[in-house]
């Protein structure tokens, strides 16, 4: 079944909803899911809409021009996309491979709606992982005095293959502030920790100092600021002082690869809206 999904936001006020819902009804469009919110303290409202386009009287290219007019009666910020359109997806990693096999293995086995026609490192070791899955792998070695000329390598190279999604699956490089604005809200990272506490680097080990009896994992849109950027999922595991530092690497790594799955996985579903540095997941 093809289908159409819309996701809002704009000033709430009266009408938007049955506004909507009238614009599918009109043009014998059938909702299969609807999902709204509305934030109280900025007077935003939120909507993700998605309807079967069998027997619909809009064809992809006019639903747009229709329903431009509707956007800006109620001055909306709207996406529109539709199913039979998968997203192309490049995963960025370095040393460690754990997501990036987890992900690969979703994908496989068609739990991710997506196209992954390239994996990007700045090291050799994700080759065998590429050539397991039959994707192609470009390796772009990092250093002080290259980094900004390979970053133009990368996104000629994201260019010319039309990523839409880029998954940093542990990729350990700073992305420059003309890289993160190329792709604004379309680069997902996991962190190996519950964002805000122990950002930065060593995150296990500062947390096995420190004695902590919960440790997390946080999946982010990148944004200039490390680690600041709006958070998509999260999620925590117990450990205790019988835990020694591997038990709580391991235990970290599993939950990485669940919390990362999850917000690709919504990403992908068209399920998630980026607003004043936060995020609204419609379930």
């Amino acid at each position: 079944m093809k289908k159409a999904i819309l996701l809002i936001s704009c000033p709430d006020k009266r009408g938007i909803t049955a506004t909507i819902t009238q614009f599918i009804f009109q043009n014998n469009g059938n909702i299969i899911h609807a999902d709204q919110h509305i934030d109280e303290q900025t007077n935003t409202f939120f909507m993700r809409v998605e309807w079967s386009l069998d027997g619909f009287k809009l064809s992809n290219k006019e639903i747009p021009v229709v329903f431009s007019a509707i956007a800006k009666k109620f001055a909306m910020k709207w996406d529109l996309n539709y199913s039979d359109k998968l997203p192309k997806v490049a995963i960025f990693v370095s040393k460690q491979l754990h997501c990036l096999y987890d992900l690969m293995l979703r994908y496989q086995s068609g739990q991710l709606a997506c196209e992954i026609p390239l994996i990007v490192s700045n090291h050799p070791y994700a080759q065998k992982v590429a050539k397991q899955f039959g994707v192609k792998f470009y390796q772009f070695p990092i250093t002080k005095s290259n980094k900004l000329t390979q970053e133009k390598k990368e996104i000629a190279l994201l260019r010319k293959n039309g990523i839409d999604l880029i998954i940093l699956a542990r990729y350990h490089q700073l992305l420059s502030g003309k890289f993160v604005n190329e792709y604004e809200n379309k680069i997902i990272n996991i962190h190996h920790s519950f964002l805000p506490a122990f950002a930065g680097r060593s995150p296990y080990e500062k947390a096995f100092r420190k004695g902590v009896k919960i440790i997390g994992a946080t999946s982010h849109y990148v944004t200039a600021k490390l680690d600041q950027g709006p958070i998509i999922e999260q999620d925590t595991v117990r450990v205790s002082h019988r835990n020694t530092l591997n038990d709580l690497i391991r235990k970290g790594e599993d939950l990485e690869k669940v919390v990362l799955s999850r917000a690709v996985r919504w990403y992908l579903e068209r399920k998630i809206l980026v607003y004043n540095n936060k995020t609204v997941i419609f379930d």
